[in-house]
């Protein structure tokens, strides 16, 4: 690259920030807090708090469920919902911690929780959380998650949910072709195999080649390899030869065992791909599950976690984590800490992801019916809490992270696929990358 990955991604935010500054005084106004640099103020404890929803419009129905239960438990306070989709969460953050009109409470997940804290815009919440009831009752490795995306010092956002990487594999092809589940890579590899027939258009796999190819291709490395840290020191393991021949392994299924059209497929593609046709496993995430239950009915699939080891461990990346944040320049940050404490209480917890499908950061939610009777979700959130799951997590926490793994990879993943480019030097010039971004954060941090 000619130019720098910093300077890059700065000239890209400084146009986002520009082209979204008049939807601060529409759509941001006054109701929420300050600036980054306001201090704000623990207040009453009573009055309205503002609260942005980071997936608006998905959520919203379930979010209003469970703020007109908060403000039945607490009368005094109201809570002013502002729906914000996913996709222009971040501009909208970076437009308010510049310009003013920030909530008193938003939902962050930890790919871009480094971004807001370095701004500013977050009040650590490790000092709450000692003296609160939720503590002891958060899943570790989702706030481990959630701390090493900060940076490893602070706890800047309270985990309430975690997506995590699920195989899907057709349960009616797997038994027609006399396989056994594909829960370890070897079985993985195996079964893409055997039930690959070209001749009649029918896969093993179907894998990610267009946008969202990156993250995909990491927990497919570090499942296989087995390393279980993205740091040796301060530089990256992810060209370390273990994962340079995961990585060999895993791109050699393209157009033997998979489509050829998965070179470009994002997660819309694959999973309607997956859903109409012939093909035996899917990596994707829980979110999927009512397209494959609407496409192929119940008794044709199931949903496990990526696969293990032949010993059984279990190693994945860090699938981003959902959570809720309070922001510094908050007037009322009791009442706003109060809504957050309820939102991840065992009750609101199990409601809103039973909604959304996902594994819940309460420990207490986690253990619910709805979880025990889904068994795509009770696997993932096993997998999750299991002692025997290691999870390698992702450097979050870089401001580049983004910028590096996908505007800046995702072309040369697909040179990979097409054997246009060696997964050595691929690998080689991402580590390059990301050891600059690190270094560069290290120095200004």
């Amino acid at each position: 690259m000619k130019t720098s990955i910093r300077s890059s991604r700065r000239a890209v935010l400084a146009v986002t920030l520009g082209s979204v500054l008049a939807l601060t005084a529409t759509a941001c106004g006054d109701d929420g807090g300050g600036s980054a640099g306001d201090k704000g103020g623990d207040g009453s404890g009573k009055g309205q708090i503002t609260f942005w929803d980071n997936n608006g419009g998905v959520r919203t129905d379930v979010w209003k469920e469970i703020i007109a239960d908060f403000e039945k438990k607490y009368p005094d306070i109201k809570v002013k919902y502002v729906g914000v989709p996913a996709a222009d969460i971040q501009s909208k953050y970076d437009t308010a911690i510049q310009g003013g009109g920030l909530p008193d409470v938003g939902g962050v997940g930890t790919a871009m929780l480094a971004e807001v804290a370095a701004q500013g815009a977050l009040e650590p919440l490790d000092g709450r959380l000692a003296k609160s009831p939720l503590t002891g009752k958060l899943s570790q490795n989702f706030v481990d998650s959630v701390k090493a995306a900060g940076g490893g010092e602070h706890m800047y956002s309270v985990p309430t949910s975690a997506n995590n990487g699920t195989l899907w594999y057709r349960t009616d092809l797997f038994d027609s072709a006399g396989l056994d589940a594909p829960t370890t890579w070897t079985k993985f590899f195996t079964a893409a195999g055997k039930l690959t027939d070209t001749g009649h258009n029918k896969f093993g796999y179907t894998i990610r080649g267009g946008e969202g190819s990156i993250a995909q291709a990491l927990d497919a490395m570090y499942g296989q390899s087995g390393i279980t840290s993205f740091w040796n020191g301060d530089k990256t393991t992810v060209d370390d030869p273990k994962n340079v021949a995961a990585l060999k392994k895993y791109v050699a299924l393209y157009k033997k065992d998979t489509p050829s059209a998965d070179v470009n497929n994002d997660f819309t593609k694959m999973v309607a791909q997956w859903d109409s046709g012939d093909i035996g496993m899917l990596s994707h995430n829980l979110g999927s599950y009512q397209d494959h239950l609407k496409a192929l009915g119940e008794g044709k699939f199931k949903g496990i976690p990526n696969p293990t080891l032949d010993d059984g461990t279990r190693v994945q990346v860090s699938n981003p984590v959902d959570g809720l944040s309070l922001f510094k320049s908050g007037k009322n940050k009791t009442a706003a800490w109060k809504f957050i404490e309820f939102a991840a209480s065992h009750e609101a917890n199990s409601k809103w992801n039973e909604s959304a499908g996902q594994v819940p950061a309460n420990t207490e939610a986690a253990k619910d019916g709805w979880v025990q009777q889904s068994e795509a979700t009770k696997l993932a959130a096993e997998a999750l809490n299991g002692t025997k799951t290691k999870i390698v997590q992702l450097p979050y926490y870089l401001p580049d992270w983004n910028t590096v793994s996908k505007a800046d990879n995702e072309p040369a993943f697909q040179k990979v696929l097409l054997g246009k480019l060696s997964a050595e030097d691929f690998l080689k010039t991402f580590a390059e990358q990301i050891n600059a971004a690190q270094a560069d954060w290290k120095k200004n941090n």
